[in-house]
């Protein structure tokens, strides 16, 4: 029997389903998960699979999670005295060993395992750099076939494990990342394999939650704020969602943490709309040329999850939620001011994130005592690039908007004979 369920955030409708690829009961509307169990439990396995509010049966082996600890030295250079800090990424020294640098990984752990689980034969997954590392490594040590699309645009920023340099990766050359996310799902019926599915995808924002789920552990509460820099938005409606479940506990606060959102300006549809008060975001900001001028392509989602019931403008309002916009020049400030303060690189999303907590402590936006936990979505690369671990994604196989069903097929049959 599951210990889970989903429920449609429009009808309230529960589907029994355990299968996270049914991703949608009403339109316009997130199934968020329903764990039967409606206290938070930690068991002896180790890593994020010690968590009871994850949407898998049988725990498929050790994984790494996020590790959460409090700033020395950035926190009190701001003024703060409860500044803690996610950091998702490879830090040895720290006990953080996620080799792909990513958060991301977290989502791809419970997103395949529950794909296994339900007897599925692969997956296609979109993404513009990230999600693509952390898929592609867990489909090499894991033999669970994955066929990966990412826009050329993103190309030159990523990068693989050289352990999982043969997942095959297809190239989109005639579009951006929401391109890549409307391809993909062309791929997938060609296929025959499920779409990830991105933010609609249950299990993924529940594996996105671990953040929230590590910080209750290590500090026994709920915070006061959350920061984090957004794409399509999974990871804060993920935070928001773990932390309804925490409330009906009761043991760990009663108030969910305040979500501060920030995107990369110009592009930054999600913080425009929701700093003109509307659910609607305006299509001046949708903008695809707005993309090529920001520093952070892997947040550059046209279609993110804002206006959906269950989304962003729903956690933000349910949280007394902040946007921010944040430029170029102030993401590398605040990378640089990172690294000084905790020893440690992160990736540019991350320094969307430092940069947004810098603003609201200028703002007076959070308190000196406020309890605040901050995302480090991505770091330590750096590193992994020393140890020469990291190669760089190959542009090898092409597709473009304008290709046919069947030259797709095509080019599939040659792909998957490849691996």
């Amino acid at each position: 029997m599951s210990h889970f369920s989903l429920k449609c955030r429009h009808c309230g409708v529960r589907l029994a389903a355990a299968d996270m690829t049914v991703r949608e009961h009403c339109s316009d509307a997130l199934l968020t998960t329903e764990y039967t169990d409606r206290q938070f439990a930690e068991s002896e396995h180790g890593g994020l699979w010690r968590f009871n509010w994850l949407p898998v049966h049988e725990v498929p082996g050790e994984a790494a999670g996020p590790v959460v600890f409090p700033s020395q030295r950035l926190g009190p250079s701001l003024g703060l005295e409860n500044l803690a800090i996610a950091f998702n990424g490879y830090w040895p020294e720290r006990g953080a060993g996620i080799r792909t640098c990513t958060f991301k990984e977290f989502e791809a752990e419970v997103v395949l395992a529950n794909a296994k689980e339900n007897g599925k034969s692969g997956m296609v997954v979109a993404s513009a750099g990230n999600t693509a590392r952390a898929f592609a490594h867990l489909s090499a040590e894991s033999g669970f076939p994955v066929i990966i699309l990412a826009p050329a645009m993103c190309l030159k920023d990523m990068w693989y494990l050289e352990s999982s340099s043969l997942v095959p990766t297809l190239i989109l050359h005639d579009g951006d990342y929401s391109d890549a996310i409307e391809m993909s799902q062309r791929i997938a019926g060609i296929a025959g394999m499920p779409c990830e599915g991105g933010v609609r995808n249950a299990a993924k924002r529940d594996g996105l939650g671990i953040v929230l789920l590590e910080s209750v552990a290590a500090s026994g509460k709920l915070p006061d704020h959350y920061f984090q820099a957004v794409g399509s938005g999974a990871g804060v409606i993920a935070v928001w969602e773990m932390s309804e479940r925490f409330i009906r506990d009761g043991r760990y606060g009663d108030k969910p943490p305040v979500l501060h959102i920030a995107q990369n300006l110009p592009f930054a549809p999600m913080v425009r709309a929701w700093q003109r008060g509307t659910r609607r975001m305006a299509d001046e900001d949708l903008d695809p040329n707005l993309i090529r001028k920001i520093s952070t392509r892997v947040l550059s989602n046209r279609y993110p999850a804002y206006a959906v019931a269950g989304g962003v403008y729903d956690a933000l309002s349910a949280t007394g939620g902040v946007a921010y916009g944040i430029t170029n020049e102030e993401i590398c400030a605040a990378m640089i001011r990172f690294e000084e303060a905790e020893e440690i690189d992160i990736v540019p999303a991350a320094g969307v994130a430092v940069a947004a907590l810098i603003q609201a402590v200028e703002n007076k936006t959070i308190s000196p005592q406020e309890r605040v936990l901050l995302n480090i979505t991505g770091g330590g690369e750096s590193r992994i690039r020393q140890e020469g671990k990291a190669r760089p994604v190959e542009d090898q196989i092409r597709v473009s908007k304008s290709m046919t069903d069947a030259e797709i097929e095509g080019l599939l049959c040659t792909v998957l004979k490849r691996t």
